[in-house]
Order: C-alpha cells, then structure tokens, then sequence
C-alpha cells in the first residue's frame, strides 16, 4: 500500500484535505503576534502551482522511451504536479522555495521503479548518459537531502520514486526479524507487521509521510529509540542497487569478519546506490504502554534524572525533557481561550505554591513491554524524578503528548501563511556537556535572529527539549519561531543556520543525531569526521559510484 502523489501537498506538510490546525481565527494569533513582537500578521500564503510556469522536461525522447522500457510508461512522469512534488524536501528552507513558486530544481521526470532489477537498471542508463539520479522515498528530509539538484549547472535531473516497492518478504518470528522492500510507508510497515503480532516500532515524528529506506539512508531515530533502537542498531541488512551492482551486506548476528558494512549504508543517504530492502529487528507488540508526566523545578534536575535512569538500566522507551522556554510555550500555545486561560492562571498559582515558579520543565517518560515489567520499569524511573524533586503529573500530560505525537509539523504551514518561521536542528553530545551546549546554542540561535529581523522589537522564540537518551549522552533538539524578513529570508534563515551550526561543533556536539547531512549540513561534515576520515568516505563514494550520478552535493557536498 502507497500513498498517491495527487493527494499530498507538493509545497507543504501532509495531505491536501489536511484541516487546518489554525485557521484565521484561532485565539492563538494574538498570542503569536505578541510573542513574536510583530507589528501585524502578513498574508503570506503560498503561490499555487497553476500559477507557476516550469521549465520543460530536457530529457530526450530516447531516453524518455529507454525509462518507459525499464519501468513501464505510466510509471514515468513528467507532469508539473509530480516534477514540483519531488523538486526539494520538507524543510523549512525548502518551503521558502516552493511556497514562492521557485522551482527550478524540479527534476525532469520521476520514475516509479517496482523492483530491484528495473532500479538497478535506472541507475545504469543514468550511469551511461551521465543523468544526476536522486533516490526519493516519503520526501520527509529537513536538510535538502532529496532536493533535485544536479551534478552539474544545468545538468539533467531524474528522481527516483522507491513508494511501489512495498512488499514484505519474509517475517521470521523465531529469530525476530523481518525483510521488507524500502519504499513501505511507516503506516502500512506497522500495519502489516502488527497483523502478526510485530512491530519494528520506529516512530520518528515524520512516520505518516517517511519510508524505511529514508530512515536507513538518514540514520533515523524514532519517538521510542530508547528502547527500540535508532535506524542503524535495528537494522539487520541491506539489499541495495548501485552503480557496481547489487549489493548485499552481512546478515549474522555478529562478527568480527572486519568492519560491519551495513553502518556504511546507514547514513548513506543515497549517495552509494539505492537501499531497496532491509532485513531489520522486530519485536512482540507491547502489552502496555504508559506515558506519564514529571514537572521538574529547572532543567539540570531533569537532566540529571535522565542520566540516572539510563545508568541504571531502566528499559524505558522515551525520556524527554523540555526547557523552561519549550514548556511554557507550549502551555502558552495551547491555553489562549478564556477558559483555559482562567485554568492556566490556577495552574500557576498551584505552581508558585509548590515552589515551581522560575522555570518549571517538563518530563515524559515511556515505558513499553509486559505488565510486570513496565510496572516495575515505571515505579524505578519515578522514584528517580521524585528524589529529584519532581512532582507527579500522571498519565494525562503523558497520554495528550502520545496522542498527538505526529500533529506539530501541521502548524508550520499555516504560521508560515502569516509571516512566521519556524524551524528545527538538533545534536548530541555527552552528559556533562549537555548543559552547557544547550545555553551556548540557544544563545547563538537568538543573537543571530535579533541580527535579522523585519522591524524593530521583533524577537525570537528558542526553545530545546532533549530528545533520546544514551548511558553516555544525549540528544538535544530544538525549535526556533521568529518573524520572517520576507525580503531576504532565505539569507535570514541561513544566518541562523550558519550560528547555530557552527557552535555545535565548536562545543563538541554533532551536526545531527537523526536528521541526516543532507546539502544544508554538509558544510560542517569534513570538520566533525576529521580529514582522514572524510577523505575515505570520499573514496568510498568514487570507488561506488565513478560517474557520480548518485545524488550530487548530498553528505560530502
């Protein structure tokens, strides 16, 4: 099962019925606009296709006709919808070019492949006329990782749709694996596995609209990574089309028959060849699921409680932990009504009574398996929250956040109709250091918003939650909302980037713990692996791929 092109936005989040999360309307406005120190909202809504003149389709009729042998004619496209759907990614700096109707990375056609053979044959004829091929799964990436661009200045484009490859070939519950064509979508992956009883459990916030081969080129984390695993620890092996051939990694369970090379497709990113299937880990199905809420009196307690529980090997699957910035915006967000404004006042009051009235944070902590184990795992990690001075919040603030777990990219395209960016990057760094990098980024994140914005008092919103937890270190993730200087705001945007990149890797944190390399991180790749380091993933890539047709300017730029 896929999903059809027709029925997704090609210049936004989800699908074209998609409700919209805040209409004209909704009390949240006011509350924005004043945050945010705007004078006004402006109308800022996005150019409709049928508005935009594209450039033709520069494939030849030859090669039109060779792509039409190999994977059928209907499955080759060159109509504007499918051409613009596929042009960039869903990032924030994508949007700015679509929204605006600027379109000239669209490729010049895409190809619907239905197996491994009618790929690696697309991947030869690209190899042959010398074509820039873009392997394209859900179109989820937020870091230009599969924008059409081309190896050369006008060079031609051919994307590479993987979405008909769907099939699952073999669940093998005795030693809890399956093997699954890469192009499933994470709804129809779950759904299908869950029919026997599986799950492989991989939630990222993307899941509606992302692909299990997008989530091993990315070296993807999901929701519940704690317990289940980032992309490469659950990932087994690796079926893949290159320019070499096919190729197929290790499958054992371990070995020491040299490195493994499966970690060199996880994170691959298209560059190497095309990932067409995975074998990956399963597992049972919870019987339980509990999500429950701690509002700690500062970060550092939170922070601290995180560490404990993951040194003392409580099987949770999710701790996180939002700053005081994170919590009281989202609290903000969501309480603009007179109702639950009067309840919030309350809630305050309680709060200032309790000694939580500086800069409360709030915890989610998951727990997933049998009965008995979450039971214990709960009692152990709420001991935790509670010696640190945490208060109980139970299962609400825990259930209202599982429920709408994949709901917060919908409001980006509606703030983003009224003047308002919002944008996200993330890292991991070492507990000790976690702290520290927080503030020096934030910091970093809203000196270069104050020096870019449209009118003066205009201000930013910066706030950081930490995401996924390790014994030794964690992933901090954040989120930025400022007004939009609609004259130069692809210049804004990469002001802040640039900052805020820049003092990761100043302060020992990496470019990205799960959203990828992509074009807008490839920058800063060479610094963090180191020279040698970077020079063999280089060599890697010409011994793999001598023509260089495989995704140009992506990981290594």
């Amino acid at each position: 099962m896929t999903i059809e092109r027709e029925s997704l936005r090609w210049n936004g989040w989800g699908p074209i019925s998609q409700e919209n999360m805040l209409p004209d309307d909704a009390p949240q406005w006011t509350w924005m606009r004043e945050a945010l120190g705007m004078s006004h909202l402006p109308d800022t809504k996005a150019k409709p296709l049928e508005a935009i003149t594209m450039a033709p389709c520069r494939l030849s009729d030859d090669t039109i006709a060779r792509l039409s042998a190999i994977v059928g004619g209907a499955q080759v496209k060159t109509d504007n919808y499918e051409r613009a759907f596929h042009a960039r990614g869903k990032s924030y700096h994508d949007l700015l070019y679509l929204r605006a109707g600027k379109l000239d990375l669209a490729p010049d056609a895409v190809v619907y492949p239905r197996d491994i053979d009618e790929v690696l044959d697309v991947i030869n004829l690209a190899s042959e006329e010398d074509i820039t091929l873009i392997p394209y799964g859900g179109g989820s990436s937020v870091v230009g990782g599969v924008n059409a661009t081309a190896k050369s200045l006008g060079g031609n484009v051919i994307t590479l749709d993987t979405t008909l490859m769907t099939r699952v070939i073999q669940i093998d519950k005795i030693a809890m694996t399956a093997t699954v064509e890469a192009g499933i979508y994470g709804p129809a992956l779950e759904e299908a596995l869950q029919r026997h009883g599986v799950t492989l459990a991989h939630y990222p916030q993307s899941f509606q609209y992302s692909t299990l081969g997008g989530w091993i080129a990315a070296r993807g984390a999901g929701q519940q990574s704690n317990r289940y695993g980032k992309a490469e620890k659950w990932l087994v092996s690796v079926k893949a089309a290159t320019p070499r051939g096919i190729w197929v990694t290790e499958s054992t369970p371990a070995s020491a028959a040299g490195p493994n090379l499966n970690q060199l497709l996880a994170g691959s990113e298209g560059t190497l060849g095309v990932i067409c299937e995975a074998t990956i880990k399963i597992h049972e199905v919870p019987g339980r699921k509990d999500y429950r809420g701690y509002l700690f009196k500062d970060f550092s307690s939170g922070v601290e409680a995180a560490r404990r529980i993951n040194h003392a090997d409580i099987p949770v699957a999710m701790v996180r932990l939002s700053d005081a910035q994170e919590t009281y915006f989202f609290q903000a967000f969501s309480s603009t009504s007179s109702t639950t404004s009067v309840k919030a006042r309350l809630q305050r009051a309680y709060l200032r009574f309790r000694g939580f009235e500086d800069e409360p944070c709030l915890m989610l902590i998951g727990h997933e398996g049998d009965n008995d184990t979450v039971a214990w795992a709960q009692s152990r990690s709420e001991h935790i929250c509670t010696s640190l001075g945490a208060m109980k919040l139970g299962t609400s603030a825990g259930n209202r956040w599982y429920h709408g777990r994949f709901g917060s990219p919908y409001s980006r395209d509606p703030m983003m109709d009224h003047g308002i960016g919002i944008d996200t990057l993330e890292t991991s760094t070492r507990w000790s250091n976690i702290e520290s990098l927080r503030e020096k980024t934030v910091k970093a994140i809203e000196e270069a918003i104050a020096a870019n914005l449209p009118e003066p008092g205009g201000r930013g919103i910066v706030m950081a939650h930490v995401s996924h937890s390790y014994p030794d270190g964690a992933s901090l993730y954040f989120t930025y909302v400022f007004p939009r200087q609609l004259d130069r705001e692809v210049e804004q945007w990469q002001a802040i980037k640039r900052a805020a990149s820049d003092v990761l890797l100043e302060n020992k944190g990496t470019i990205s713990h799960h959203h990828g390399v992509g074009l807008d991180h490839a920058p800063w790749l060479a610094e963090e692996k180191g020279a040698i380091g970077y020079e063999l993933l280089k060599s890697i890539k010409a011994e793999m791929d001598p023509v260089g047709v495989m995704n140009p300017g992506k990981l290594l730029g």
